[in-house]
C-alpha cells in the first residue's frame, strides 16, 4: 500500500519533528517553573545578613534551626532534640561529601548553633557552612 500526494507519484517518507520539539519545549518550561518550588524549606528561617560568596552545588545535609524550638534535617522536621540529633548523625554518615549547611534563624540560640556544629563534626562532617542572606549594598 502506498500513499500518494495528489498527482505526484512520490511517497511521503519524511517525519515531521515540529510537534516533538514543541512538546519538549513545553516540558522544559514546566520543569523550570516547578524546580524552585521543590526546594522550599520546611519552615521559614530568618537568616542573618552577611557578605558571602556563592557556593557550588554538592550533595549536602541541610540543617534548619528556628527560634521556636523547631529543627529540621533536609526536609524532615523534628520537635525533640534527641530525634533531631539522631537523624543529623545518620544523615551525615550516609552523605557522600559530608558537607553540612546550617540555616539558623538569627534569633535562634547561639548555644544550639554551636551544639549542632559540634555534633556534626563528631558525626564525621568534613565541612560546615552557615547560610546567610546577601547583605544589601547601599
Amino acid at each position: 500500500m502506498s500513499f500518494k500526494t495528489g498527482d505526484n507519484e512520490d511517497l511521503v517518507t519524511g517525519i515531521n519533528v515540529t510537534p516533538l520539539v514543541d512538546v519538549c519545549l513545553v516540558l522544559v518550561i514546566i520543569f523550570m517553573v516547578t524546580a524552585p518550588l521543590l526546594s522550599d524549606p520546611v519552615f521559614k528561617v530568618n537568616l542573618p545578613a552577611a557578605r558571602t560568596q556563592e557556593g557550588e552545588e554538592k550533595e549536602k545535609v541541610v540543617v534548619s534551626l528556628a527560634k521556636e524550638a523547631k529543627y529540621a534535617v533536609n526536609q524532615q522536621e523534628f520537635t525533640g532534640k534527641d530525634e533531631f540529633y539522631k537523624e543529623l548523625e545518620r544523615a551525615i554518615r550516609n552523605s557522600g561529601f559530608k558537607l553540612v549547611v546550617i540555616k539558623a534563624d538569627q534569633d535562634a540560640g547561639y548555644g544550639l548553633l554551636t551544639d549542632v556544629m559540634q555534633r556534626s563534626k563528631e558525626a564525621g562532617a568534613s565541612s560546615i557552612t552557615i547560610a546567610t542572606e546577601q547583605k544589601k549594598e547601599k
